[in-house]
């Protein structure tokens, strides 16, 4: 299995945390799709079909990849997955609904 870098999967939870932020400030439709995207890339970066799932997945690499012997506590993303309402694209759509 191939496993992303852990610069990569930072930068993307940096850019879906900003993204959740500025949404919840003001709604845009250009917000809106850059975080749609965003999540798509987290799950599809981390093998995983839900948003919530990428974040814990992308929290357990980065974990993975603190070094071994750091007396500090294991890195943690912060980010919360969103509440009980989905956002739009943040579930990658199994190969039956696609071709539909």
């Amino acid at each position: 299995m191939l496993v992303p870098d852990p610069k990569a999967i930072r930068r993307l939870l940096t850019r879906y945390a900003t993204l959740r932020i500025a949404l919840a400030e003001q709604e845009t439709p250009e917000a809106a799709r850059e975080l749609a995207d965003v999540s798509y890339t987290l799950c599809v970066m981390t093998g995983t079909r839900d948003v919530s799932d990428a974040i814990a997945a992308a929290d357990a690499l980065l974990l993975e990849d603190s070094p071994k012997h750091a007396s500090r506590q294991p890195h943690r993303s912060g980010i919360t997955a969103p509440g009980p309402v989905p956002l739009p694209g943040a579930v990658i759509p199994d190969r039956e609904a696609l071709r539909q």
